[in-house]
């Protein structure tokens, strides 16, 4: 099954909550891009909106979180009503921050820069709920999918399968009716775009126009 989330990133922050309600239907998660200025070069929402947002919906909240120091912060996203947290591998102390996540009760999720080899990750898999694989470098929305990560995105999905682990890939960045089928049929289940729907007339055609390319990719 393939699961679409849309990136509130490339919302409108002043109607955020009718956004929200816009892209619901064609929804199974909402990524939230949380950026601290540092990690990325770019500075967003911290646990404040997460809670607003928790208010409006029930869909999965999904927090991307692209900061030097999540651990700070990953008790005060639970708090507001984030169902998952992913921290990055290139920021170090992986087994601290995924041990404290379970703590939490949160979904435990690992992302991937684009630049970063798969051995970063590998060790992580059977530990992990997701496994984000970036295909943009983070920071900003509407960048160009960069195909070099989709063996990734395959030599993840043929781990988890060898070992038989319960493990979900995500790829965000690029994803729309041209790049969703590339990265299902490598594996991915959880497909992040921002501006494909959120820059659609209609939104909830958009992300069933990436579902469909999707799901006739994974077969």
């Amino acid at each position: 099954m393939i699961r679409m989330a849309p990136s509130i990133l490339a919302a409108d922050f002043a109607a955020l909550g009718a956004d929200i309600d816009d892209v619901a239907p064609g929804a199974d998660w909402l990524h939230v891009d949380v950026m601290d200025g540092h990690f990325v070069p770019n500075l967003t929402i911290g646990p404040p909106v997460v809670e607003a947002i928790r208010k409006r919906t029930d869909l999965h909240l999904d927090c991307h979180l692209m900061m030097t120091d999540p651990g700070r912060y990953l008790e005060a996203f639970r708090s507001a009503g984030a169902d998952s947290c992913t921290v990055h591998v290139e920021i170090g102390g992986t087994g601290e921050l995924i041990a404290r996540m379970r703590e939490l009760g949160l979904g435990v999720g690992l992302a991937v820069n684009p630049e970063t080899g798969f051995e970063a990750v590998e060790p992580w898999l059977d530990r992990l709920d997701i496994l984000l694989v970036m295909s943009v470098h983070p920071g900003f929305g509407g960048q160009r999918f960069m195909p070099e990560v989709v063996p990734k995105v395959q030599r993840a999905a043929g781990l988890a399968a060898e070992r038989g682990l319960d493990l979900v890939i995500e790829v965000d960045g690029g994803i729309d009716t041209s790049t969703a089928g590339t990265m299902a049929a490598a594996g991915a289940r959880v497909l992040v775009a921002g501006s494909a729907i959120f820059g659609a007339a209609d939104r909830v055609a958009a992300a069933q126009a990436i579902r469909t390319a999707a799901e006739a990719a994974a077969g």
